[in-house]
């Protein structure tokens, strides 16, 4: 096992997997992550699993079923995706024992063409909940202005959530809002606290991207020099609004009934920009009580040469806002920024939806 991966574990960064795949399944690839580098959880997104299903056989024997059975391209999508999930979920089990519940997480995103769609969203979270039937299981949630009410409504219902897509301070701090409502409406029909779980998706790498091209556009050597910083800046923030809430007397009203934090989940931590160190959102993101999931090409360079020193994030508070207040300078428009992101998010994970909805509907007609 990495030494750098098992120092990462013990400043309190819990380490997921953002992947998964009906082979990584069965040759036991992810069991050997979670033995090997200290892998405690698994999240997916319409992408990974477009990805998983147009390559190799491991989905043939069921798409063979699903074809013989006469099932609808929508419910064999649901089948297959549930199907790996709850596989998923039985690999992590011992993970989810072990820690009380805190990790051992395997997470599915709802249809993300129901973005927009509160009602919809909620009615699809709860099918997802009963269709993969395990107590480790995460609802993704995107954190659209129309998800919010779903995720408190997912949530007063005792379904765990992991919350997605979030790219604004603004928004997060929404995000902790409707994490709280929900639980306590929960409460009050009586629910055991302790049973239900969130996790608030902060998306790091896309930010980069999204306010490099803007200070590239700028053409100063001042805009330039910033180039590299916003997304961590952002997270850091972040961490500090979560901080807020959990020092707040609401929240401690609902710990005392049993009730645990929202982690923050650094998410899009591969990354995109070759000029920047492949460990980057990793090394300057360390903090007690975090996830960082990772793609596996992020997990092996981190388990390689990352750098871990203690903690990155609540210390650098001050310069993260002045790094923020330097954008600004730069003429960077963080909330433009942060729309932009939101839209492309839905947008690009719709297409993915799209995407995998059209390569099952061919391996059916193969099969």
């Amino acid at each position: 096992m990495s030494e750098i991966l098992q120092r990462l574990a013990g400043h309190g960064v819990a380490i997921w997997l953002d992947d998964i795949s009906r082979e990584r399944l069965r040759s036991g690839n992810l069991a050997d992550l979670v033995r090997d580098k200290n892998v405690v959880g698994v999240t997916s997104n319409p992408t990974i699993f477009a990805s998983a299903l147009s390559k190799g056989d491991a989905y043939d024997g069921q798409l063979h079923d699903l074809r013989v059975r006469g099932v609808d391209v929508g419910e064999a999508v649901r089948a297959v995706t549930t199907y790996d999930i709850r596989w998923a979920c039985d690999v992590l089990r011992p993970v989810y024992d072990a820690t009380a519940g805190l990790d051992g997480r395997v997470s599915i995103e709802v249809d993300p063409r129901l973005a927009r769609d509160t009602e919809r969203t909620v009615a699809e979270a709860r099918a997802l909940w009963w269709l993969v039937d395990r107590p480790n299981l995460y609802i993704k949630i995107p954190a659209t202005v129309e998800g919010l009410p779903a995720i408190t409504a997912a949530l007063a219902e005792g379904i765990s959530v992991n919350v997605t897509l979030i790219f604004s301070l603004e928004r997060y701090r929404a995000v902790l809002d409707a994490w709280l409502a929900g639980l306590e409406a929960a409460k009050a029909k009586g629910l055991d606290l302790s049973r239900i779980a969130s996790v608030g998706s902060f998306f790091v790498s896309r930010v980069d991207t999204e306010v490099d091209k803007r200070l590239e556009a700028a053409g100063t050597d001042a805009a330039r020099a910033l180039r590299g910083r916003a997304a961590v800046a952002n997270a850091r923030l972040a961490y500090a609004a979560f901080e807020e809430v959990i020092a707040s007397e609401r929240w401690q009203a609902l710990a005392a009934a049993g009730a645990q934090p929202q982690r923050p989940l650094w998410a899009s931590t591969g990354t995109k920009n070759p000029d920047y160190p492949d460990t980057l959102y990793v090394d300057e993101l360390v903090t007690s009580g975090v996830v960082n999931t990772m793609p596996e090409k992020t997990l092996d360079a981190v388990g390689d040469h990352a750098k871990i020193d203690g903690d990155t994030v609540r210390p650098y508070y001050e310069q993260a806002w002045d790094t923020m207040a330097a954008l600004k300078e730069a003429g960077i428009d963080y909330d433009d920024v942060v729309r932009v992101l939101e839209d492309e998010g839905v947008e690009k994970f719709e297409a993915s939806w799209n995407e995998l909805i059209d390569t099952v509907a061919a391996e059916l007609k193969k099969a």
